[in-house]
C-alpha cells in the first residue's frame, strides 16, 4: 500500500482485540508492510497519563462529560504526536480502540448523545476517521467471563460497571455499525482460530494483505 491507512479495532470488554492485534502485526511483517500499532486512550506519554486518570478505579465519581473531554484530549495529543507522522510516512496505523469507543461509551451508554460526542471529537481529530473498523461482537456475559477466567489483565474502572452497562455497550456498537460502510462485524464468540481466519480474510479482501 502506498498511502497511510487506518484500521481500528472495536468491541466490548473481553472481545479479544489484543490477540487479533498481535496477529495483524505478524501478517503485516510477513507482507513487508510498514505499520504502527497503538491504543486509545494512550499511545504517547501525555495520553497515557490521561488514560491512568480515566481508568483509575478510585475515580468512580467522574462526570460523563469530564470523561468524554479527557478521552478527546488524549486522542488529540496522540494523533498530533504519533499517528499523523506515521500516516505521512505511508504506514498502516492499527488502533486498539479509536473514536467510535467514545461514541459508544460516552455518547450512547452514558447518554450524552452520539452526535454530541462526535461533534466534540471532530474538534480533536479534524476529520481523521478510520478507513476500516473491525467490530468484534460478543455477548457481555462471554466477554466478562473471559476476563475473569484469564486473570492476566488488570481490572479497570469500566470492568467494574454492571452487566446492563456492558449490554448497552454492545447495543451502541451495533447501532453505529449499522449501514456504516467502514465497519465490518466479526463474530467474536467463536474460537480464536475462527476469529483470526475471518479477520485475515477481511484484510485480504480489502487489499491490505496480499494473500490469505
Amino acid at each position: 500500500m502506498n498511502k497511510g491507512y487506518i484500521i481500528s479495532l472495536e468491541g466490548g470488554e473481553g472481545a479479544g482485540k489484543t490477540t487479533v492485534v498481535e496477529a495483524i502485526c505478524k501478517w503485516m511483517t510477513e507482507d513487508s508492510i510498514s505499520y504502527l500499532v497503538t491504543r486509545e486512550p494512550g499511545g504517547v506519554q501525555i495520553s497515557e497519563k490521561i488514560r491512568n486518570i480515566i481508568l483509575d478505579k478510585d475515580h468512580g465519581v467522574m462526570d460523563a462529560r469530564t470523561e468524554a473531554l479527557l478521552f478527546a484530549a488524549a486522542r488529540r495529543q496522540h494523533l498530533v504526536e504519533k499517528v499523523r507522522p506515521a500516516l505521512d510516512q505511508g504506514k498502516v496505523v492499527v488502533f486498539d480502540r479509536y473514536v467510535d469507543s467514545s461514541l459508544v461509551y460516552q455518547g450512547y451508554v452514558r447518554g450524552m448523545g452520539i452526535e454530541e460526542v462526535f461533534d466534540l471529537n471532530r474538534f480533536a481529530i479534524e476529520g481523521l476517521l478510520p478507513d476500516l473498523t473491525l467490530y468484534f461482537d460478543l455477548s457481555p456475559q462471554v466477554g466478562l467471563a473471559r476476563i475473569q477466567a484469564s486473570g492476566s489483565r488488570e481490572v479497570n474502572r469500566l470492568d467494574l460497571e454492571n452487566l446492563d452497562f456492558h449490554e448497552r455497550v454492545r447495543e451502541g456498537y451495533l447501532k453505529i455499525s449499522q449501514d456504516n460502510p467502514r465497519f465490518v462485524v466479526v463474530n467474536a464468540e467463536q474460537d480464536i482460530e475462527g476469529v483470526l481466519r475471518d479477520v485475515k480474510a477481511i484484510l485480504v479482501d480489502k487489499g491490505i494483505l496480499s494473500h490469505g
